[in-house]
């Protein structure tokens, strides 16, 4: 199942095959300044009511077009 950026409950990045995929889409798109990281201490990375999730899969999200890369290095 692909993973969105939602802010509470709308969906307000495309969809990704990966988690991985939308954070770093959200990070290059500037709908986000940092990604959470499980391991550090708790806080608040993100806007109030940002959160991303799993959504349903249709047959337009699932794969990404296969010339699409991330950039080497994100700023």
């Amino acid at each position: 199942m692909p993973y969105a950026l939602f802010d509470r409950d709308n969906q307000i990045d495309q969809a990704f095959p990966t988690e991985k995929q939308a954070w770093e889409h959200a990070l290059i798109c500037g709908l986000i300044f940092d990604v959470p990281v499980a391991h550090e201490a708790p806080g608040q990375l993100l806007p109030a009511g940002y959160h991303m999730k799993r959504i349903p899969c249709d047959s337009e999200v699932c794969e990404p077009a296969r010339e699409w890369k991330l950039p080497n290095e994100i700023s």
